[in-house]
């Protein structure tokens, strides 16, 4: 199966008081690049859930974005924190008094300071506690199957498409192999007419070394090897987009080989319509080439 590199994911779960967030973005790049995003307290798992990650992706660039925030749940369980109370109305004191500032506290100024409530300690998470670290491979667990059902779904289609440009690879494939044997006969005939138009009786027509210019053409504008390992090359991107395995760097190689065979053939055909095969050929392989960078 293809895989795209491009993919989202999300999950949430509920653990200690907190709602967990998770969030799997992926785009193209040249290797697996595994960017992690999480409350600092928890960066002791950074190199778990890297990991884990790497467990499932093989090439792109992949960042994971953990937050957390308190339940409705843990908001009520909130209590008064009495002493940071207090504190403020004696700072308030100290400010009346040495600076001469007037006001009053009001209770919903009281309310909104940091530290006045508090949430009950068993409302915490130990990032020790070996719950925790489930609850964090779980959910990022989640998070990365949708986010490989969504890039095996665009890497089907992906495949698909190369499959369609690849049989038409095929068919300019099989223009040219038809078209090859031609390219000498026209030669030698455009060849024997000239010669006869030149003759003026003057020199004789020498069969051998006309026989020997046709050869050497035909040596010189011979494709059938070029085209052999073009119809090779093909049967290789379909196995590898039939295949379980990753498939993008391989299909790269390919593609830069079918391309230099193509050049060749367009160097060595000495005839206007097999020169246009190629540019054809050319030109559906960059847009292989440019569908193919997506590919994991």
């Amino acid at each position: 199966m293809s895989f795209s590199m491009t993919g989202y994911g999300q999950s949430s779960l509920q653990f200690g008081g907190y709602k967990i967030t998770f969030e799997v973005k992926s785009v193209n790049n040249r290797y697996c690049e595994v960017v992690l995003r999480m409350p600092r307290d928890w960066t002791i798992y950074e190199d778990m859930l890297r990991r884990q990650v790497q467990a499932h992706i093989k090439r792109g660039r992949v960042d994971v974005i953990i937050n957390r925030e308190h339940t409705e749940e843990a908001e009520l369980a909130q209590v008064l924190n009495r002493s940071a109370v207090r504190s403020y109305l004696k700072s308030a004191e100290q400010l009346q008094e040495e600076f001469g500032i007037q006001g009053e506290l009001l209770l919903r100024d009281i309310l909104s300071m940091p530290g006045v409530m508090e949430f009950k300690e068993d409302t915490h998470v130990s990032v020790l506690d070996q719950d925790f670290k489930d609850i964090l491979e779980q959910g990022l667990n989640q998070s990365l199957e949708a986010l490989l059902e969504m890039r095996a779904r665009e890497g089907g289609f992906l495949a698909a498409d190369l499959g369609r440009r690849l049989n038409h690879l095929k068919e300019l494939h099989a223009e040219m192999a038809a078209l090859a044997p031609v390219v000498v006969n026209e030669y030698r005939e455009k060849l024997r007419q000239r010669l006869s138009m030149l003759s003026d009786g003057t020199f004789p027509f020498e069969e051998h070394k006309f026989g020997m210019e046709i050869a050497v053409f035909a040596d010189r504008c011979n494709i059938d090897e070029e085209l052999t390992r073009l119809y090779s090359h093909f049967e290789q991107c379909k196995a590898l987009l039939k295949g379980s395995e990753p498939a993008g760097r391989k299909l790269d190689f390919l593609i830069q080989e079918m391309n230099r065979e193509t050049n060749t053939i367009g160097s060595k055909c000495n005839h206007l319509t097999l020169v246009n095969l190629t540019l054809d050929m050319k030109a559906e392989l960059e847009k292989i080439r440019e569908q193919a960078a997506n590919l994991e």
